[in-house]
């Protein structure tokens, strides 16, 4: 366990020095930066998934403290995730904003006779409710993100309960058939977990859609 543990916590301090280059990094880079962030963090995910097991296998005067480690480091890179779609989801309303502007100040003048009309009052207004979207939008996706972070989190932890079940059970020498109607059970759990995380996604999806 010990060896799989130093390569991930390599990783996070890796990450969060990639999440220290984001804030300078050019219009070209940035996006090659957060690609790179996030390939890492999938790659710690998958890695803590094994420690949660290894660390379950521990000694028992041992495992306590391997499960806290590995706690740890979970908190650790989920709080870098959650970092990395807040500075996305910034760079994108600003970059929106950037393009609304220069779409209102590249907007030709209407000549007439008379006078000369600036049709300012219609590009006010879609520029307001293009923010209300914008902040609509803020809210749905980090709600989003939290339920599925956190759904990700119960899907470790359920794995990690499952392992001490078994355990627990071979200890006590229960049968085949309690064993097997355990795992099931487990089977199970992971159906409804991966339908929650459908239906969310669905509900999103609808909600973007009514607010566009």
């Amino acid at each position: 366990m010990e060896p799989l543990y130093q390569q991930t916590l390599k990783q996070v301090h890796e990450i969060q020095s990639l999440m220290g280059r984001l804030e300078t990094a050019d219009k070209q880079s940035v996006h090659l930066v957060e690609n790179e962030i996030q390939a890492s963090i999938d790659q710690v995910f998958s890695h803590l998934e094994r420690l949660e097991i290894l660390s379950s296998k521990e000694p028992p005067n041992k495992r306590q403290y391997a499960k806290l480690r590995v706690d740890q480091l979970k908190y650790d890179v989920q709080h870098l995730q959650t970092a990395l779609r807040n500075f996305q989801q910034r760079r994108y309303t600003k970059e929106q904003q950037e393009r609304q502007r220069e779409e209102l100040l590249s907007r030709t003048f209407t000549t007439n006779d008379s006078d000369t009309t600036i049709p300012m009052d219609e590009s006010l207004q879609f520029n307001s409710s293009l923010q209300k979207i914008h902040h609509s939008m803020d809210d749905l996706i980090g709600g989003g993100h939290s339920i599925l972070e956190g759904l990700r989190a119960q899907r470790l932890t359920l794995k990690g309960t499952q392992k001490k079940i078994l355990d627990i059970a071979n200890m006590l020498g229960l049968s085949n058939t309690v064993m097997r109607l355990i795992e099931k059970r487990a089977f199970q759990d992971k159906y409804f977990l991966i339908g929650g995380m459908l239906l969310t996604c669905v509900v999103m999806f609808l909600v973007v859609q009514y607010l566009t």
